[in-house]
């Protein structure tokens, strides 16, 4: 069994047409067809299901996938330790991470590539779920996600700060000089919130229920870039301190705590439990750890909101 016929299996995969897989893996179509073809003899299993397409994997398939998945995870390991003993990490990290947490990932992200400057990261925003399988089928070598009830399974996991939500809304508007803001006051506002198939935002409509409300806003997206762009003028809307980092508060806009009985879910790293770890993931837990993400993002919060309470004008 060659490593190059598990590329070729999990190009496939990936692709799902074996043209498409072999111009990804840089051979031609018969060759790759050859090399699986090769493989299913070597394990004594049909891999592919055939037809005038490609029509999936059998379930046997499917098992040989994920120790494909995971035999070349481990030779990227090894690659990585060998390149460190050369004086220097290289290689690719593929890092999955929400898509309300991009904001702030940069805060992690760039100390690393400083650190690290022949170190490729590929970087995707993936729902909570699919990290977990992705993380699971070795796809993916770190994730921040959420650390709550759907984190993924057997991970080592690093909490990086805990979720605060504010209201952003206009300076001149119905919550001029007030300091803090319950959620059942702010759901009187014409609200943009995030789409409800998000992780994020089935926590605040938790919590506009725990304080005896539902939120019935006029614009929902499902992308932070998209909700910003409609804030301001007469609309508000909930944000998670995360994204300050990233768009701040908008002009003629300012933000104020929203308190209530629910609590913000924790972010964190998370990362396959290999023993031992990559040398790329030990380098990124190592950043991440000292970062002291959630340090960073209260004082950035305390930078918008100290303005607020002295002037009433928004922070810079």
């Amino acid at each position: 069994m060659l490593l190059r016929q598990l590329e070729y299996l999990v190009a496939l995969a990936g692709e799902r047409h074996f043209g498409r897989a072999a111009d990804a893996c840089f051979v031609s179509q018969p060759s790759l067809s050859a090399g699986i073809r090769k493989l299913e003899r070597e394990l004594d299993v049909t891999i592919v299901r055939r037809g005038r397409r490609f029509e999936g994997l059998t379930p046997e398939g499917e098992r040989v996938l994920v120790w494909a998945h995971r035999m070349l995870a481990e030779r990227d390991a090894l690659r990585q330790e060998l390149s460190a003993l050369r004086g220097g990490l290289s290689g690719t990290l593929r890092l999955g991470v929400v898509p309300t947490a991009l904001t702030a990932i940069s805060l992690v992200t760039a100390p690393f590539c400083a650190e690290h400057p022949l170190v490729r990261i590929c970087l995707e925003s993936l729902p909570a779920r699919e990290i977990g399988r992705r993380l699971a089928a070795f796809e993916l070598d770190a994730a921040v996600t959420y650390l709550d009830d759907t984190a993924p399974r057997r991970t080592r996991r690093l909490p990086l700060y805990e979720e605060r939500y504010l209201l952003l809304t206009p300076d001149d508007g119905t919550f001029t000089g007030a300091r803090t803001v319950s959620w059942a006051r702010a759901a009187e506002l014409p609200l943009c919130l995030l789409a409800p198939s998000m992780r994020n935002r089935r926590v605040m409509d938790e919590c506009f229920a725990a304080d005896g409300v539902e939120a019935k806003p006029v614009l929902e997206s499902d992308t932070v870039a998209g909700l910003y762009a409609h804030l301001g003028g007469r609309w508000s809307g909930v944000i998670a301190h995360a994204w300050l980092h990233t768009f701040g508060v908008p002009a003629g806009m300012r933000v104020l705590p929203l308190e209530g009985p629910v609590r913000g879910p924790r972010v964190g790293l998370a990362v396959a439990a290999h023993d031992p770890a990559p040398a790329l993931v030990r380098a990124l837990w190592d950043i991440a750890r000292r970062t002291r993400l959630r340090d960073v993002l209260e004082d950035l919060l305390e930078s918008h909101l100290v303005p607020c309470r002295r002037t009433g004008r928004p922070g810079p």
